[in-house]
């Protein structure tokens, strides 16, 4: 972290990109060193080994989902309203983070024996989390009475997950997708909405 943050970010981004296309094993330092411009000597000043750099990277991923709900207020208590505050923000950090979220989602194959202890117990810790934050203190009062609310929060979080991952692959090449992502979130909020909530008087 002594590093320029140019020179930071050449080596993370190149480190993050080549194992989330090829894998712990299969992934070759000597590709990072290529992309990140520098000999592999200095990277293993840095890391003193593969395993250090990877366990390095899945800190650095957690640190960027952090950064998520750094942006979302919390004192928003209707449950529709905070996953949609937190999908904008989710996808803002996208943009600003593409390296490190294609890290992770490619850590969810990850079963090499070296790293794949540390990989689970990251997943269990970001889900948790997330789960955690996600539903703290929301308004379970406009839920109707006749369902299990329960269930209904895993079905939002299931829908909102899959939205996600559905616009995931877009948002890389489009310049603008904010206000149309909320827009086209929006409309599955609104069928849920009237599946989930009571009727307004």
């Amino acid at each position: 972290m002594s590093l320029t943050p140019d020179k930071q970010e050449r080596i993370i981004n190149a480190a993050l990109t080549e194992f989330a296309r090829k894998g712990y094993e299969r992934a070759s330092t000597n590709e990072i060193v290529r992309k990140a411009g520098i000999s592999k000597g200095a990277l293993f000043v840095y890391f003193n080994n593969k395993k250090e750099l990877y366990l390095f990277l899945l800190d650095y991923a957690a640190k960027v989902i952090n950064r998520i709900y750094n942006e979302v207020d919390w004192g928003e208590t209707d449950v529709f309203e905070r996953m949609k505050a937190l999908g904008l923000a989710k996808f803002k950090t996208y943009k600003s983070y593409p390296h490190a979220f294609n890290f992770l989602k490619a850590t969810a194959y990850e079963d090499a024996d070296d790293v794949k202890t540390e990989v689970r117990n990251l997943a269990n810790t970001l889900i948790a989390e997330g789960l955690e934050k996600g539903y703290k203190d929301i308004d379970l009062s406009k839920f109707r009475d006749d369902i299990d609310i329960n269930k209904a929060l895993d079905i939002i979080s299931w829908t909102m997950l899959g939205f996600a991952e559905q616009k995931r692959d877009e948002v890389g090449s489009i310049d603008e997708v904010d206000v149309e992502i909320l827009d086209e979130a929006n409309s599955y909020f609104e069928t849920l909405k009237r599946c989930f909530y009571k009727k307004e008087q």
